[in-house]
C-alpha cells in the first residue's frame, strides 16, 4: 500500500498558495484493508474513506470508463492493480494531475508543473470530453488563476458543445460551478471562456448576449462583476450584477439554473428599482416611500442595502459614499421613527395602510428638509 497526496493541494502548494483541503490516493489497497486500519467508508460511486484521526479523504486508485451521457455516465474500477499514473490520467487538467509521495517527491506524468509556470489550462487526455462538468470547472479555474486555455483544449470544449455533451448538465451542477466561479478573483473570465467555447448559450441562453464581451453593455457588466470581486462582495451581489439587467429573461434564468431565493430576489429588486434609485436626489418624499414599498425595504432592509451596494459597484463608487445610497439611507432611517404598531391601533383596519404611509412620507420630508 502506498499513499500519495493529489490534486488541488499539490497545485496550490506549488503556486505558493494556502493549502486548504488535502486529498489522498491509496495505491495497492482494498476496501477491506482500509476499514481494517480504521478508515471510515463514505463514497457511494467509488471507494472513498475518511482518515480515523484527521477526517481527510483517502480514495482508492481508480479508472473510469464512459458508459453514458453526462457527468454521471461512468463505470468506475477501483482495485489494487490500478497504478498512480492510471489514476492521475483520469483527471481533468494537467495542473490537477500531480501527486506528492510520502517522501515529498513530485509525481508529474502530464507536465502539470510546466503548465503552472506557463499559466496554461490544458487537458490531461482526450477523455476530457467525457465529462461536461469539466467545461465549467476549467472556466472557473481560469477565473481563479487568470490562466489562459490551451487551444487544443478549447477545441475539445467546442467539440463537447457541438456533440451535445454539455446539454446533459443538470441545473444544480451548473449553478454549483457558476456560483463558485462568481466568487473567484475575476468572474468575467469564466463567462469569457464559456462564451468562447460556445457553452454559454447552451447552459444559460439568457446570458448569451448579455455577457458577450463584444457588446458594450456586456463589457460594463463584466467590468462591474470583477469590481464586485475586488470589493469582496457576496454571492447575491455578484449574481445580481450579472443578472438584473436581463429584464423579462431574469426569471427564466433563475428557473433554469434553480438559483437560490436570496440571489434571485436581490436581482429582482435591482431590476425593478435600479433606474429609480439612481434618480434618488430628484424624487419626492412620496416617490421615495413608494420605492421603499416596492422593494419591501421596511421589512427587508438588509436586502435593500445589498441592492444599493450592487448599484454603487456598477457605477464605480464605494457603497458607503454612493450619493443615491446616502440619500436613501437617510430617508429610510427617518421612516423607522414611525411607530406603525401604534398607528395600527387607531381608526378602522381599512385606514391603517394609508395612515402609516402618510406618516412615513412626513418623516422623509422632515429628514430631507434639514
Amino acid at each position: 500500500m502506498k499513499i500519495f497526496r493529489v490534486g488541488g493541494s499539490v497545485r496550490d502548494e506549488l503556486l505558493g498558495l494556502p493549502v486548504k483541503d488535502r486529498d489522498y490516493v491509496v495505491v495497492g489497497a482494498t476496501p477491506e484493508a482500509m476499514t481494517a486500519l480504521g478508515f471510515r467508508p463514505v463514497g457511494k460511486d467509488f471507494p472513498v474513506f475518511l482518515h480515523p484521526k484527521t477526517a481527510e479523504e483517502y480514495a482508492l486508485a481508480r479508472t473510469e470508463r464512459k458508459s453514458g451521457r453526462g457527468y454521471k455516465g461512468f463505470v468506475v474500477q477501483a482495485d489494487p492493480d490500478v497504478t498512480l499514473d492510471e489514476d492521475l490520467a483520469r483527471r481533468d487538467l494537467t495542473i490537477n494531475a500531480m501527486a506528492l509521495g510520502e517522501d515529498g517527491t513530485l509525481i508529474d506524468p502530464f507536465g502539470g508543473e510546466r503548465d503552472l509556470r506557463a499559466g496554461v489550462l490544458r487537458h490531461v487526455s482526450a477523455a476530457f470530453v467525457e465529462d461536461p462538468v469539466r467545461v465549467l470547472r476549467l472556466a472557473r479555474f481560469a477565473a481563479r488563476f487568470g490562466f489562459h486555455v490551451a487551444e487544443d483544449t478549447y477545441a475539445l470544449m467546442r467539440h463537447m458543445v457541438d456533440t451535445g455533451e454539455v446539454d446533459h448538465l443538470v441545473p444544480e451542477r451548473v449553478w454549483q460551478e457558476v456560483s463558485r466561479g462568481l466568487m473567484e478573483a475575476r468572474p468575467s473570465v469564466m463567462f469569457g471562456v464559456l462564451a468562447e467555447c460556445g457553452a454559454l448559450p447552451r447552459i444559460a441562453p439568457e446570458w448569451a448576449d448579455a455577457l458577450d464581451a463584444r457588446h458594450a453593455l456586456a463589457r460594463d457588466t463584466l467590468v462591474a462583476v470583477d469590481r464586485a470581486a475586488e470589493h469582496g462582495a457576496s454571492l447575491p451581489v455578484r449574481f445580481a450584477i450579472v443578472a438584473h439587467r436581463l429584464g423579462q429573461q431574469l426569471d427564466a434564468l433563475c428557473e433554469r439554473l434553480r438559483v437560490p431565493n436570496d440571489c434571485r430576489d436581490l436581482a429582482r429588486v435591482c431590476h425593478e428599482g435600479a433606474a429609480t434609485v439612481r434618480l434618488a436626489a430628484t424624487l419626492t418624499p412620496e416617490e421615495i416611500v413608494s420605492l421603499f414599498q416596492q422593494a419591501d425595504a421596511f421589512r427587508r432592509t438588509a436586502r435593500f442595502e445589498l441592492a444599493l451596494e450592487v448599484l454603487a459597484i456598477e457605477d464605480g463608487e464605494p457603497p458607503n459614499v454612493y450619493a443615491p445610497a446616502v440619500h436613501l439611507r437617510r430617508a429610510l432611517a427617518a421612516t423607522q421613527s414611525v411607530d406603525a404598531a401604534a398607528l395600527a391601533r387607531i381608526g378602522t383596519p381599512a385606514e391603517i395602510p394609508a395612515r402609516i404611509r402618510e406618516a412615513r412620507v412626513a418623516a422623509v420630508r422632515d429628514a430631507l428638509a434639514r
